[in-house]
């Protein structure tokens, strides 16, 4: 039977559990070979005595040790240090990027992306830690059993009513009950969206250049997929109107406020328009407004214009406030909502409330819109930083975005080869390429402004332009 220790004894009143020293102890033991694979561990019984703490306390340091996969427990026998699984290691940067597929798709670059050390949204220093705990122990504490139950299928509904309240302070009547679904963030609402409202053979315009995410969602539903170019004040319309008459599309997909890439955001004359030719050409909007609050003025939304007819708006709360709390809404008509409340619960059955209740104690709290004013600050800043130095290359946008946490700019070159070269020595950014539908050769790069106060980034991508122009 192996020994554990020696002179080791967990200490009471530390800052770490009993169980969380025990396990962690344990599993140290195992990585220096002290307790090898297929050796007996000590019986419950033995090992509380041993190291002066009761049974239910090692029950409880084994059962983490199980979970994790380090011991095994055998009928009638007793548990063993289990056999260890073998990791394929970690690969450089260099070796990383030498990976890169012969040619980046979007498959691929939500594999690797989310692998990155950095959050690809928002910064993390950028962010409140402490707002967020703040609300998940005022939770804790009053969640009792509802911690344990489903959710409403609508969504938490102190969430909803809160909700509504901004929206119709923005000048879009939400009812809570009738016009609002939450949503595990808007990629879900998307999905729920498109799921609902295409079939195979339909036609859906986006615009162009556009978030990446939803050409791959629209591919997967089997749709055509075609581009409206944007501008600075919107959509193309005379394109639009040209795609409209002849493929007589099931959706728009629009993202009105401080737009992803550009940081456009849609002027009030050409949103009219929009409204004029969905209503002649019978087709629905879905207006994704992730980003509207880095606006510094109230933006322009077709929802406000429409009251939610024929436009069905998605919104949520995990760029800004914290990625793993996946939260988000859909606005639109009541006859919508139920059918998409009907497709949630199929696919996923009720909301996942804690984190609804989180979202919401922030919300309700008021600490909320000081914190997104201060995101935003910074991201003002930190733009002004990034566009100094593509100045300085040489490389100012021809439109600079006025908000926002990105920078789209022309590169004057083929940007894929470029990304290639930054991704041996720095952080993996997206070629122009992927946020157009037609997925051509683009020159165009989205720069995260986060990227405006690192000089190492600046000096590495100097370089990289500098080869890639000798090419």
């Amino acid at each position: 039977m192996g020994s554990i220790a020696t002179a080791w004894r967990p200490v009471k009143g530390a800052s770490q559990t009993l169980v969380e020293q025990i396990a962690q102890h344990m599993a140290q033991r195992m990585d220096e070979q002290v307790l090898r694979t297929g050796l007996r561990l000590p019986s419950i019984r033995a090992l509380a005595q041993s190291l002066g703490v009761s049974r239910f306390t090692v029950v409880e340091a084994y059962d983490r040790l199980m979970a994790l996969g380090l011991i095994e427990s055998r009928r009638g026998s007793g548990f063993y240090v289990a056999a260890r699984k073998s990791h394929a290691p970690l690969l450089s940067k260099e070796q990383a990027a030498a990976s890169l597929p012969g040619r980046m798709d979007v498959d691929w670059l939500l594999r690797t992306l989310f692998q990155q050390p950095e959050n690809p949204g928002v910064p993390a220093e950028w962010l409140d830690a402490d707002l967020v705990l703040s609300a998940v122990l005022q939770v804790r504490r009053t969640v009792g059993q509802g911690l344990l139950a489903y959710g409403k299928p609508q969504g938490y509904e102190p969430l909803r009513r809160q909700i509504s309240a901004d929206l119709n302070r923005a000048g879009i009547g939400a009812h809570p009950e009738h016009h609002l679904l939450t949503t595990c963030g808007v990629t879900h609402a998307l999905d729920l969206i498109i799921r609902h409202m295409v079939r195979p053979g339909d036609v859906v315009l986006v615009e162009d250049p556009a978030w990446y995410l939803v050409f791959a969602r629209l591919a997967a539903a089997g749709v055509t997929v075609l581009g409206v170019p944007r501008a600075p004040d919107g959509p193309d319309l005379a394109r639009l109107e040209h795609l409209a008459a002849s493929h007589q599309p099931k959706l728009l997909i629009v993202n009105t406020a401080v737009h992803n890439p550009t940081g456009y955001t849609l002027s009030m004359g050409k949103a009219y328009e929009i409204l004029r030719l969905a209503e002649k050409y019978d087709f629905a909007i879905i207006e994704d407004d992730t980003y509207s609050e880095l606006s510094a003025s109230p933006p322009v939304r077709l929802a406000a214009l429409d009251q939610l007819n024929r436009v069905l708006l998605v919104a949520g709360y995990s760029k800004l406030l914290a990625a793993s709390l996946r939260v988000g809404y859909i606005a639109a008509a009541p006859q919508r909502i139920h059918a998409l409340g009907n497709l949630k619960m199929l696919a996923g059955m009720t909301s996942p409330e804690f984190t609804e209740r989180i979202v919401y104690r922030v919300l309700a709290d008021g600490h909320y819109r000081r914190h997104i004013e201060r995101v935003r600050a910074r991201a003002d800043a930190a733009r002004t930083l990034c566009l100094k130095s593509l100045r300085r290359l040489g490389l100012q946008p021809e439109h600079p975005p006025e908000a926002g946490l990105f920078v789209w700019v022309d590169c004057g070159q083929d940007t894929e080869p470029l990304v290639r070269r930054l991704a041996q020595n720095g952080p993996l950014l997206v070629p122009g390429s992927l946020f157009s539908p037609a997925q051509a050769l683009s020159t165009f790069l989205r720069i995260p402004v986060s990227l405006g106060e690192s000089r190492a980034f600046w000096k590495l991508f100097e370089e990289c332009l500098g080869v890639a122009r000798e090419v």
